[in-house]
């Protein structure tokens, strides 16, 4: 009997013609390097350290499998066999570590964002400009053959299998759905004409790469907008797709334009996988759980009660190319756990950048971004245990450098210790855990609530290094940031508070409440003062609208319910100085999420606002919201106020240790106090740890 604590997610899974060494897939995710040829060496590197770090079967980014198919103009496509043998170096590093990757086919339909899209009907998508081309029934036969074709040169290139993306909206979604999909020919007027699309894809795929090639097919079981699949018709084209011959039946979540969030820190753990659960008592071949399985131990869960054969993880696999390893090796304490921000992968996806991760930025970066050890060892100070001065301390200790590190406060985390606050946000507190095994694993020496000064740093005061009269060969000032204080009438009044003591204080705050500053501070500040955090699954499903499509009695297609709102605890004006629309600066797949909550929270959203003065009364602002509006007073009767208004460096030692010509080095807030950015802050301080 195993002993391990995870038996099931470590199991080898046989599928007949190969063996999975174990359960855990890396989902496909969108990196830009599989979009140029110039790239594919950093695309190898980046799945041969998964693969390296156990991960059973990586899936690619979409590869099109036509030029009508493209997500972006010149993006990835499988067409040649010029393209297909360049495709060797990945699958070769792949096997290099016994790992098995499977190229995702993807056509995009009317989800491309070029003026040659293609799709079931003429139909725009509400989130691209361009307007798609109704195929003609010629062209959709020559899609289906074009991406049966796609996985036999796949094969040539050495891919074990293929994944056929049939979920989030893009063309097979939009060829099955009434929503996308009116037409009367032989590909549309009913759910099984409809069906034939998908279906034939398979068999014509299984028919051209051959029975001992991975089918993986990437189903929509919910897709969260109207006029979509019911359950039943779900349900019925698993039973067509698993006759047609596919091997694995992968499950996807909401379309790209749903408006329900689906990957996001708020959405729960595993939120979906009793659904999944629910196809996988329908059919005979292995399923798979995705969306929000972050940690080794929901993984195990789901797959002791039955819910999936598989878990397909992407993004927590860019956090950590080692999870697997860590699971099996008894570390899963020291595992870089996914906190579903997206700041550095799917918000980079969707503005055409490399996807990296704010927690890992060696993440799609692994031939750039490399932490060797040290052939000198340093002695180095660290100051501060925000983000920045947590990832410095443990990637130089990494290295192999003496590092110590001060906090002036009792606890380390910096923000990330108010953000964990958030509701929503809760999974900030596994950031901090990580930080806290690993100081503890690498050796680093920490000094908490303790506030140093230079001559402490440089042998000249009654620092920890002052009796042995030594200094410290780098100094890194992780210092952070406080909040900025706007040069308002009034602003000393009681009524005014900072989010730092709002969040981290907990100072009391009364009924209505008026939060200067729209900034992503300021929406969670807002969200913070209106909710507590979801008490379950269902109640997060409640809130957001989304039912049980599979149940007999109220079950919607694709999921889609009715909201019942939380009712807000606080009236709450949320006041901007700039005429652009709020929320306009904060996350592409975040930021409609907080509007939204806020939304329905019945937050006052004001822009174009000039802050006058505050007394007894409340806060007395001029609201001008476009450049040719009058300007009109108006008063917002606050019993709180609270500042989000930016914030200012933290930056005394920098002088002292100037003068004393210690080296030193500024990163994170203490360097750029712009509206806070952990992305940054966590690469600047790795990117300073690879070169000290």
């Amino acid at each position: 009997m195993s002993t391990s604590p995870y038996p099931h997610l470590l199991s080898p899974l046989d599928l007949g013609h190969t063996t999975l060494r174990n359960r855990v897939i890396m989902g496909s995710i969108h990196s830009k390097l599989e979009d140029r040829a110039k790239d594919l060496d950093k695309w190898a590197a980046y799945f041969a350290e998964r693969a390296k770090g156990g991960v059973a079967l990586s899936v690619t980014g979409g590869i099109s499998p036509n030029r009508t198919g493209w997500l972006l103009p010149f993006g990835g496509t499988m067409n040649s066999t010029r393209i297909a043998d360049r495709h060797k170096v990945v699958t070769d590093a792949v096997h290099e570590h016994d790992g098995k990757i499977a190229m995702q086919i993807l056509h995009a339909g009317r989800y491309g964002y070029h003026p040659f899209i293609k799709s079931a009907t003429s139909r725009k998508s509400p989130i691209t400009p361009f307007k798609p081309r109704a195929m003609s029934t010629r062209e959709i036969d020559r899609t289906v053959t074009d991406f049966a074709k796609a996985a036999q040169l796949a094969r040539r290139a050495g891919y074990d299998g293929v994944e056929i993306m049939g979920s989030e909206g893009y063309l097979i979604n939009q060829m099955i759905t009434a929503r996308t999909n009116d037409r009367t020919d032989q590909w549309g007027g009913s759910a099984e004409k409809r069906m034939r699309f998908p279906v034939e894809i398979v068999e014509r795929t299984r028919e051209l790469a051959g029975d001992d090639f991975i089918v993986m097919y990437r189903m929509s079981l919910l897709d969260l907008v109207d006029d979509a699949q019911s359950w039943e018709e779900t349900i019925e084209l698993a039973h067509r797709l698993e006759a047609a011959g596919v091997s694995i039946i992968n499950t996807g979540i909401g379309w790209h334009e749903a408006r329900i969030p689906t990957i996001v820190t708020s959405v729960p753990r595993a939120a979906f996988a009793p659904l999944t659960g629910r196809l996988r008592e329908a059919v005979g071949v292995p399923v798979v759980a995705s969306n929000r399985i972050n940690t080794p131990e929901v993984a195990e869960q789901i797959l002791a009660d039955g819910q999936a054969d598989l878990i397909s993880m992407a993004r927590p696999l860019l956090a950590d190319a080692d999870f697997v390893r860590k699971a099996e090796e008894g570390r899963a304490d020291e595992i870089i756990t996914c906190i579903a921000c997206n700041q550095a992968c799917l918000d980079h996806t969707f503005k055409n950048q490399r996807a990296s991760c704010m927690l890992n930025p060696r993440a799609g970066y692994e031939t750039e971004l490399v932490l060797l050890p040290t052939r000198t060892v340093k002695r180095i100070a660290v100051v501060g245990a925000g983000p920045a001065g947590l990832a410095a301390a443990v990637e130089l200790a990494g290295r192999g450098h003496e590092v110590e590190l001060f906090e002036a406060e009792q606890e380390i985390g910096g923000q990330f210790k108010l953000a964990m606050e958030i509701p929503g946000k809760e999974e900030f507190k596994e950031t901090i855990r990580y930080y806290t095994t690993m100081l503890e694993r690498r050796g680093v020496k920490v000094h908490l609530g303790t506030r140093v000064s230079a001559d402490d740093l440089t042998g000249g005061g009654a620092g920890p290094r002052a009796a042995e009269g030594t200094v410290y060969d780098e100094v890194v000032v992780a210092t952070g940031v406080e909040p900025r204080v706007p040069d308002v009438e009034g602003i000393e009044h009681p009524k005014v508070v900072t989010y730092q003591q709002v969040v981290g204080e907990r100072v009391p705050v009364g009924e209505t409440v008026a939060v200067m500053g729209a900034g992503g501070i300021g929406f969670d500040v807002s969200e913070f003062l209106l909710h507590e955090p979801y008490e379950s699954v269902e109640h997060w499903m409640e809130r957001w609208g989304v039912v049980d499509p599979s149940l007999e009695d109220g079950g919607e297609r694709g999921g889609l319910g009715t909201k019942v709102k939380a009712p807000a605890r606080r009236t709450v004006y949320l006041l901007q100085r700039k005429t652009s629309d709020l929320g306009k600066g904060l996350g592409k797949t975040t930021g409609w999420v907080h509007r939204q909550t806020l939304k329905d929270s019945g937050v006052e959203m004001i822009k174009g606002v000039t802050y006058d003065r505050i007394d007894d009364d409340g806060l007395h602002v001029t609201v001008r919201e476009h450049e040719k509006a009058e300007p009109a007073e108006m008063l917002i009767r606050a019993d709180t106020i609270v500042l989000c208004t930016g914030q200012e460096s933290v930056r005394d030692l920098v002088d002292g240790l100037a003068a004393a010509g210690v080296s030193h080095h500024v990163i994170g807030g203490a360097d750029v106090a712009a509206e806070l950015d952990a992305k940054r802050a966590i690469r600047q301080a790795t990117e300073l740890a690879a070169t000290l």
